[in-house]
């Protein structure tokens, strides 16, 4: 009776363990992928079509690459991988030796920098299709991510010598001799890992490239970096006094720097150190540097981390009490950011933020013991804060739209406390590709970590 009793139960018994198995829930990176990545998602602001069809754009390649990184943990999401693709293909002719815009022209402005990180997928794609035995594809996308690499070392506009700062790349043609912190994020990690997996087969002096590269950094965390706050400032210009410029600080100290400490500005200049050192020789002389400056950046970012939320404030020095002043700012006689909107969490910096550290953790570049729990909390902030669920779609929300200096004929952008919170072009928006590009990378370096404590048991 017993045995005849187990036999029944049995069926039972699998059945709820095969049950448990499918109600494993998914992976937050695959639920954002498949919500937006896959499907529609936003760009600017700008509602777009699928990958295949969407126009080249760093936000767009943002949640290109995040994509990319998903499937690369998981690679049964084959279509996670075709997605790419397809919008590598659609923004790349036949040969690879032009990007295209929707009007089939180049997509690459000159001297613009925000023009050039969607080419950081092509370096997985260029390996895949290799082991595919595609080379056609593979040499394609090789010659697309030279184009942009070459486009950035010999093409860009670079601050003149005999001014500050010699060298530097400027943030684009109408922001003169301006670097942002941005603009190390669009194009530092791309020229980094031109020089990792091609450099060695190139005429040109593969050192003197890496030194091209720290140059970058050490320039802008010279002028930006405040050690009292421990953060750099948005923005510098090498000609404060010029009317692009307006919004300069024009006397030491940090002379030519913006007025305040941007979340997301930071949050592109963190991820940008750890993405290059991922690929910087260790022997290279200007490594030490350039690691110097990640440590004083993690060690920063952590200090301003909102002891509640685990997440992190627009205005990273400030906390929810600071607001707008209501009178606005005034440029030329016209007054703009007039409002009283206070300080709020922001998931795209909040987002970057956690996948720098765990990235960073994971190479081996930041210390466990004294950043894990800082990454931990930021992650579980992220979820709680900014994440929202129902009907089977993952959103995410309080998101800044956007965020400028200048130049002078868009006299709004002061870069004050009354623009990040008040500007026009400073709308807190829901779904951009910003922070949904930032959370699957997050969430991606959280599952991979959380994978490897399992192997490690």
């Amino acid at each position: 009776m017993r045995k005849y009793l187990c036999l029944l139960l049995l069926p039972l018994l699998l059945g709820a363990c095969a049950s448990s198995r499918e109600e494993a829930p998914m992976p937050y990176s695959q639920r954002m992928v498949e919500s937006h990545g896959l499907g529609d998602f936003y760009c600017n602001r700008h509602h777009q079509a699928k990958l295949d069809t969407t126009g080249w754009d760093y936000v767009s390649g943002l949640v290109a690459n995040a994509v990319l990184k998903a499937w690369q943990l998981y690679p049964e999401k084959t279509a996670y991988y075709d997605a790419v693709k397809a919008f590598a293909d659609h923004n790349t002719n036949a040969d690879g030796s032009m990007i295209l815009s929707k009007k089939g022209t180049s997509a690459l402005r000159p001297s613009n920098i925000d023009d050039l990180p969607a080419g950081n997928i092509y370096f997985t794609l260029y390996r895949e299709e290799m082991r595919k035995g595609n080379t056609q594809d593979a040499e394609r996308y090789r010659r697309a991510a030279t184009l942009i690499r070459n486009t950035l070392k010999y093409n860009h506009s670079r601050i003149a010598e005999g001014l500050p700062g010699a060298g530097g790349f400027f943030h684009k043609a109408t922001y003169p001799n301006q670097m942002w912190l941005d603009g190390l994020f669009m194009g530092s990690p791309i020229y980094a890992q031109w020089q990792h997996t091609f450099g060695a087969d190139s005429v040109d002096n593969n050192n003197e490239s890496w030194s091209d590269i720290a140059l970058q950094f050490k320039t802008i965390h010279r002028y930006t970096y405040n050690p009292e706050k421990q953060l750099n400032y948005h923005a510098w210009s090498a000609t404060p006094d010029a009317p692009d410029s307006f919004w300069a600080n024009k006397a030491e100290p940090f002379k030519g720097c913006s007025p305040e400490f941007w979340a997301r500005g930071m949050g592109w200049y963190f991820a940008a150190l750890v993405d290059v050192l991922e690929f910087m020789p260790r022997e290279h002389p200007d490594r030490a540097a350039v690691d110097s400056i990640l440590q004083q950046v993690a060690a920063g970012v952590a200090r301003w981390q909102d002891p509640q939320s685990g997440v992190w404030y627009q205005l990273m020095q400030y906390d929810a009490t600071k607001t707008a002043d209501g009178k606005g700012d005034t440029v030329d006689g016209e007054t703009y950011n007039v409002g009283t909107a206070p300080n709020y969490l922001e998931a795209s910096a909040s987002g970057i933020f956690t996948y720098a550290f765990l990235k960073g953790i994971r190479l081996g570049l930041l210390d466990a013991a004294t950043y894990r729990p800082v990454a931990e909390k930021a992650y579980a902030g992220l979820l709680k804060t900014f994440i929202r669920e129902s009907d089977g779609r993952t959103d995410i929300v309080r998101t800044c739209a956007s965020a400028g200096l200048g130049p002078q004929k868009n006299p709004s952008r002061t870069g004050t406390v009354n623009y990040y919170l008040c500007g026009k072009d400073v709308t807190i928006v829901e779904n951009e590709g910003k922070a949904i590009g930032t959370f699957i990378l997050a969430s991606v370096e959280y599952e991979q970590s959380k994978q490897q404590d399992t192997t490690d048991k």
